[in-house]
């Protein structure tokens, strides 16, 4: 199986792993959408271990670029709130909504799986694997807004307009990210990071 026909067979696959995870109220949210991140990095490793070991190797530039680029979409994120909810009467609810999970985990747990599993395996799969074999394919720029419009769809199953939205901006941020840097260490970082202040350290509710 070619890599492209690889991309198009897990597609479906995230998009029922999101539904299960976001939709079906049953079992710990935390521990589902971590499953199902761990499970689509799983699918796209066989093909990045064999063919692109370099867009694992960590270099100091990387490093500063991810913690950099993670305190700038929290501070586009911050932008964002207070425009938004001055504009629109159900964003600060849809906004708090968001955070309903969070009582389902301890808050050190939930940073935990954050910052090792579910933001690094996301990257892995959507940027270094969708993203990479579609431009490849397609080229840079259509890759780039193929893959960051099926990221953000796949969050409609919250059924939560800003959620959807927070995700279109973020998988332009992080495809761009990618694009620029060729690596992806600092997107991993960058989206653990962004993770761990958003959701733990300084959310938005």
């Amino acid at each position: 199986m070619t890599p492209l026909q690889r991309v198009l067979v897990t597609i479906p696959a995230a998009f029922l792993l999101w539904f299960l995870t976001f939709a079906v109220h049953r079992g710990n949210f935390w521990l589902k959408l971590s499953c199902s991140a761990l499970l689509l990095a799983l699918l796209a490793l066989k093909s990045l271990l064999k063919r692109e070991e370099k867009l694992f190797h960590v270099r100091v530039r990387f490093v500063v670029v991810g913690i950099l680029s993670a305190v700038l979409l929290y501070a586009i994120f911050w932008l964002g709130r207070e425009i938004s909810t001055a504009l629109f009467p159900f964003a600060s609810r849809e906004i708090g909504n968001v955070y309903v999970t969070k009582a389902e985990l301890n808050p050190a747990a939930i940073g935990l799986l954050l910052f090792f599993i579910m933001g690094p395996a996301e990257e892995i799969y959507w940027r270094g694997f969708v993203q990479k074999t579609l431009s490849r394919r397609l080229g840079r720029t259509t890759g780039l807004l193929i893959t960051s419009a099926v990221y953000a769809i796949i969050h409609i199953f919250a059924f939560n307009f800003m959620l959807f939205v927070a995700a279109a901006v973020c998988g332009l941020f992080w495809g761009l990210l990618y694009l620029r840097e060729g690596s992806l260490v600092p997107v991993m970082l960058s989206h653990a990071l962004w993770d761990l202040m958003t959701f733990v350290l300084f959310p938005f509710n």
